[in-house]
């Protein structure tokens, strides 16, 4: 009990005195231009009442989720197969060091070239955000699994892919959700830059499109809390995970 008050009262407490803090330096500071906490609330009120806001929240949810997932689905059995084969992790290994710390935000401008202004340039971003913080945390997993549960497992005649399924990815997959965990950060960061530049909607346009049309920084400051409060409950829903069974063994561990 004392945990969860805690888990839940000092958070709470920290956001009450950072949000104090921000409400009186702007006052202090006399700033015409950097809203309070009041004016972004009140901008988030409007465009709620413009039928924007959950409009432009869903878009951003729709393109992480689309190009987060397709990443999750190539780069967690490729990231498998590169650990447990070591000839194929000579041969990608060199490709993947390369493209890996290249931005993701360096390639809007190919995506805008070979998908135009549309949602399906952001869900490529996404996914070259993801992939590689993916594929690159499911190969280490394997790499690290401790050989004696291969042994042990291979003593009761488990072998190919029931080896794969019943010892190889339980194993890897306290690592393969820390991966997750840090590519769905990566993803929600890059979703933001990309709409502010190749689509019409989301919270990044939101972000861009107030600071243009006539400079309305509340609402630039309202939708970097949404992307925020987002990310953090995105972050949490990942963190569920980590209640699995088949997942505590191994963070205890």
């Amino acid at each position: 009990m004392k945990d969860r008050l805690q888990s839940i009262g000092l958070p709470l407490l920290v956001a009450i005195v950072f949000v104090t803090g921000w409400h009186f330096a702007v006052k202090v500071t006399g700033s015409d231009i950097f809203p309070t906490p009041l004016m972004v609330v009140a901008g988030l009120v409007e465009l709620a009442q413009k039928g924007v806001l959950v409009k432009y929240i869903v878009a951003s949810l729709f393109r992480v989720t689309a190009g987060f997932l397709l990443a999750v689905f190539v780069g967690i059995p490729f990231g498998l197969l590169l650990g447990w084969f070591t000839p194929l992790t000579r041969a990608f290994n060199p490709a993947i060091q390369v493209l890996r710390p290249i931005s993701p935000i360096a390639w809007i401008p190919v995506a805008i070239l070979w998908f135009g202004v549309s949602d399906v340039a952001p869900i490529f971003l996404i996914f070259l955000a993801s992939l590689f913080p993916i594929t690159t945390a499911a190969m280490a997993a394997v790499q690290n699994i401790q050989l004696v549960y291969i042994r042990a497992a291979r003593n009761f005649g488990i072998t190919g892919l029931d080896l794969f399924r019943k010892v190889v990815f339980p194993a890897a997959l306290p690592q393969i959700l820390t991966g997750l965990r840090l590519a769905l950060g990566v993803a929600w960061l890059v979703v933001v830059a990309a709409e502010m530049i190749a689509v019409n909607s989301g919270l990044g346009y939101l972000i861009i499109d107030a600071r243009n049309a006539g400079k309305r920084y509340d609402l630039v400051v309202a939708g970097m809390v949404l992307i925020g409060l987002i990310g953090l409950g995105l972050d949490l829903l990942i963190r569920q995970m980590e209640k699995l069974d088949e997942v505590r063994w191994g963070l205890s561990r």
